[in-house]
């Protein structure tokens, strides 16, 4: 995955150096998002049904080539809660994105996609604790990495030139260990900043 990460920024950084050279760098835009949504999935290896919705925040940057197309950065940090006695499923994820995108009037819808990775940390309590400190049988840990690609689609609204709010919704598919990450959408709503 490491390998996957440096070949595309290095590709990154060659398209908007040789963009740069050929005046298409047309400005960038950056900025934070929080999301929710609605994931599902099934932990075969306890026989768990996971669902619910996840709360997170996270950023991106762009930039801009030509009228219609920027490439970039994106990374989140995602909170599934479970059970309701502090079982959890937490994201880390990020990754290097492409989008296409068009200006109508106040509206700027775009269309894209990021292709990265993450990790994915995972504690469930099957038992309710009797009392603080006590032992709980039934507990299960685990940690693991994964590759993903995430495509999304978007509008922004062009509140002014500089300031835009955003919505998008995207859905993470993981490429490794799928089965255990659960899946849906993704919704996101936030604020960015162009020059």
């Amino acid at each position: 995955m490491k390998k996957l990460l440096t070949i595309l920024a290095c590709l990154s950084i060659v398209v908007a150096v040789s963009a740069q050279e050929k005046k298409l760098l047309n400005g960038f835009d950056g900025g934070m998002m929080i999301h929710t949504g609605y994931l599902a999935g099934h932990l075969d290896a306890i026989g768990y049904d996971v669902k619910g919705m996840p709360i997170g925040i996270g950023g991106v940057i762009r930039m801009h080539l030509g009228e219609h197309f920027r490439v970039g950065g994106e990374g989140y940090f995602s909170t599934l809660n479970q059970r309701g006695n502090g079982s959890y499923m937490k994201y880390g994820w990020g990754g290097l994105l492409a989008d296409g995108y068009a200006v109508l009037g106040k509206f700027q819808p775009y269309i894209g996609l990021t292709v990265g990775g993450g990790a994915m940390t995972t504690l469930l309590m099957m038992d309710n604790p009797s009392s603080a400190w006590a032992p709980i049988d039934g507990t299960y840990y685990h940690k693991q990495g994964f590759m993903a690609v995430d495509p999304f689609i978007g509008c922004d609204f062009i509140v002014s030139k500089p300031m835009h709010l955003t919505l998008k919704v995207d859905y993470l598919c993981a490429l490794s260990q799928s089965k255990l990450l659960p899946h849906g959408p993704r919704v996101y709503f936030g604020f960015l900043f162009y020059h």
